[in-house]
């Protein structure tokens, strides 16, 4: 017997005894992914940290409304307009704000950012060991064992005090751009059989510099370029309690493990295609429609191809229109409207004003495609990841690093997440499940048939 007709019997005979009826979810009121029937959220907790709003209820009815999203109490819109205004980076900032829950001082901040840029170094020969003996594929497995394995390297790993867990978030959000780049390098060279160039780390620079430094061969970025992915960044730091990877940071802090084993599960959480890997999932569908539609600007045209992509029956076929729609989101999604907006200067400037456009016209086209398809009227709009992709494009960062770029970004909220839930949640997460199985007898081994 080969080895896959084997595989296909283990597989069949799973099949046969793992069977759970659809309607019996409905039956036993079961909140799958743990939303209620209108799709909202189950309250599984507090927090001060973020709030992510999408909607109004009124009369038990779900109304929806324009997006807002604010850390700490303060809007997003301002946090980066404050940036901008002040052409200065934002990330450190954002991720003092969401740790410690103010905005920073002057001298905390040159402190913080002081603190940052000492850490980014990886403990001797960690890059050696860790990262260049076991290449990966994925930078996002890269990027989950070396986080995993930093436990080794810490003296004291397992303190679970607000001081212990302060220092290591601290030395994690340092060191996770530098895991990043040279995960990235060492996949360069092992599978795509490319150079590989690691470039020492100046301490002038800021999160979003330190890594145009490291992914660029020539270390050569304007200062647009590193604000533009310090803008991505500040977007992607945080986006409340609920969202997979963050309850993944929450569910396993419940349980008193260490930030090691925390952040790691988190990486791997954010690595699914449902969640953190939507950036790259858009980008991949924009080019097959680019390559198969042959008029850009045909509204017919484009939405007969999304239509065919809703329907399974193009692309990857999995019937997701990529970027479009969002657990919370209703009318609009702040960060995609942020990003839109540098996302169109960009692409003036990168002689890309025709790709911008049709991202643009499937943002419009997409929630009547999705209505007349399905005959579902929610209302939808484009979500962060429908221009993040696009952006990333054009600042040429690599798409091997879109869902790694979003877990650096995230890990600032994660952190923050870890130790709320450390100090306040008191109780291990544990939803119930409820079982089918009926009760039988034990068979003899040579009584069964």
């Amino acid at each position: 017997m080969t080895q896959r007709s084997t595989l296909e019997e283990l597989c069949e005979e799973f099949r046969k005894h793992n069977k759970i009826p659809p309607e019996n979810f409905e039956l036993y009121q079961v909140k799958r992914g743990l939303r209620n029937p209108d799709g909202t959220g189950v309250l599984a907790g507090l927090t001060m940290i973020c709030n992510v709003h999408g909607y109004l209820i009124d009369d038990n009815e779900k109304v929806p409304d324009e997006g807002k999203l604010t850390y700490r109490g303060i809007d997003i819109r301002e946090i980066v307009g404050g940036c901008v205004r002040e052409n200065r980076f934002g990330y450190e900032e954002a991720a003092w704000l969401l740790l410690f829950g103010s905005l920073p001082t002057e001298s905390q901040l040159a402190r913080f950012r002081n603190v940052l840029n000492s850490s980014r170094e990886l403990p001797e020969y960690f890059a050696e060991d860790m990262i260049i003996k076991a290449p990966s594929k994925n930078v996002m497995n890269k990027l989950a064992r070396s986080v995993l394995a930093l436990y080794s390297y810490d003296d004291n790993p397992e303190d679970p005090s607000l001081e212990n867990n302060m220092r290591q978030a601290v030395s994690l959000i340092a060191r996770m751009p530098t895991i990043m780049t040279y995960a990235y390098q060492v996949k360069r060279r092992h599978f795509d059989k490319q150079s590989m160039f690691f470039h020492p780390l100046d301490p002038n620079h800021s999160t979003a510099e330190s890594i145009l430094n490291a992914i660029r061969p020539d270390r050569q970025f304007t200062d647009e370029e590193a604000k533009l992915l310090d803008l991505c960044m500040v977007l992607h730091a945080e986006h409340g309690g609920g969202n997979n990877s963050t309850f993944t940071t929450r569910v396993l802090s419940s349980s008193g493990t260490d930030i090691y084993s925390t952040i790691a599960a988190a990486i791997g959480s954010l690595k699914g295609p449902k969640h953190g890997g939507a950036n790259h999932r858009v980008m991949m569908m924009m080019r097959d429609l680019m390559e198969h539609v042959e008029n850009w600007d045909s509204d017919d045209e484009v939405a007969s191809y999304l239509e065919r992509i809703v329907k399974k029956e193009v692309g990857a076929r999995s019937g997701l229109n990529h970027g479009i729609g969002h657990a919370v989101y209703t009318l609009s999604d702040p960060r995609a409207v942020i990003l839109k907006d540098k996302a169109r200067r960009l692409a003036e400037k990168k002689e890309m004003a025709r790709e911008f456009s049709l991202f643009e016209r499937v943002e419009r086209l997409s929630p009547d495609v999705f209505a007349k398809v399905k005959g579902d009227t929610k209302v939808i709009s484009a979500n962060v990841d429908f221009y993040s992709g696009l952006v990333y494009e054009m600042l040429g960062i690599p798409s091997d690093l879109y869902t790694p770029m979003f877990a650096v970004s995230r890990i600032a909220g994660w952190c923050a997440h870890r130790m709320e839930e450390m100090t306040t949640g008191g109780r291990i997460i544990r939803p119930a499940y409820r079982s089918l199985s009926r009760g039988r007898n034990y068979v003899p081994l040579k009584d069964r048939g």
